[in-house]
């Protein structure tokens, strides 16, 4: 149960981050092209490699702080920090291919996803 709690505090400290470099990437840089989401996702994938990369080198520092972290704050900040983690551990595996199956899928399914979201409310209007 813990642990779920470490997760919900993590991810709303990284919700809050978000919605805080949302504003202020907007009003820097103005909202023609998505800034903001572009800074987060580069940001957030930078981050989760210091951060796994940390804890590859610290082992036995384990416990609820990679949850904390990776999972609350960065799950919180962007899910593209993830995405991007779990496609390079896909590519570090013999034959690439997987890699490029799950960036493509992933990218193809959740454009689909989401025009599949708005023609269903469309319809349902």
């Amino acid at each position: 149960m813990m642990a779920f709690a470490v997760v919900f505090v993590g991810a709303g400290i990284g919700g809050a981050l978000r919605h805080g470099m949302n504003v202020g990437v907007a009003r820097l840089l103005g909202t023609q092209f998505p800034f903001h989401t572009f800074l987060i996702n580069i940001v957030g994938s930078l981050v989760m490699g210091l951060i796994a990369g940390w804890f590859v080198g610290h082992p036995n520092a384990d416990g609820h702080l990679p949850l904390f972290l990776m999972t609350g704050i960065l799950g919180g900040f962007t899910t593209f920090s993830a995405f991007s983690l779990d496609a390079l551990l896909l590519w570090e595996r013999p034959g690439h291919r997987l890699a490029g199956v799950y960036v493509a899928g992933s990218v193809a399914g959740g454009i689909a996803g989401l025009l599949i979201g708005l023609w269903v409310m469309k319809m349902l209007a």
